[in-house]
């Protein structure tokens, strides 16, 4: 595993340790990073069904969300579709972004991957235009790869 840096990051590391239940990480996980993040309004997960090829609502933290997104559908679906962060200033100038919370005015999604295996992803919003910088980016990136290394894979 790469070295951790950013507090976040040990934080999450240290709150997973010895755990390998992915309901629990994931709830523990979106629950540090809502209590931890100024400005934001939802953080969750959505893990990917790959008989329906879809992301599923899993453990978050804020309003109701969407259960169902098709891959390439929205933030998420990109996200996954393509394995690329999706860091979006306006997601109302987001081709095809669905809106589960008209509050929302700028996200950052993340692919989880594991062992060549799609996971799922790591969705935050926020109510303010342009959020997320590329150094938010850079600590949800270690994040993400902290949450992966405890991550069990049933491939």
């Amino acid at each position: 595993m790469t070295e951790v840096n950013s507090m976040l990051a040990k934080q999450l590391d240290a709150l997973l340790f010895n755990e390998n239940n992915n309901v629990a990480n994931m709830a523990n996980a979106s629950a540090l990073l809502m209590q931890s993040l100024e400005n934001v309004s939802w953080v969750g997960f959505y893990t990917y069904d790959k008989k329906k090829d879809e992301l599923i609502l899993a453990p978050f933290q804020g309003k109701v969300a969407c259960v169902h997104i098709k891959n390439g559908s929205g933030v998420c679906g990109t996200a996954l579709n393509e394995q690329t962060i999706q860091r979006v200033k306006n997601v109302n100038e987001f081709p095809g972004h669905i809106a589960c919370d008209s509050n929302s005015k700028s996200e950052i999604v993340l692919p989880i991957t594991k062992d060549n295996v799609k996971f799922g992803v790591l969705d935050i919003d926020a109510p303010i235009f342009d959020r997320f910088s590329e150094k938010d980016q850079e600590i949800l990136k270690e994040v993400v790869d902290v949450f992966t290394s405890h991550l069990s894979i049933d491939n």
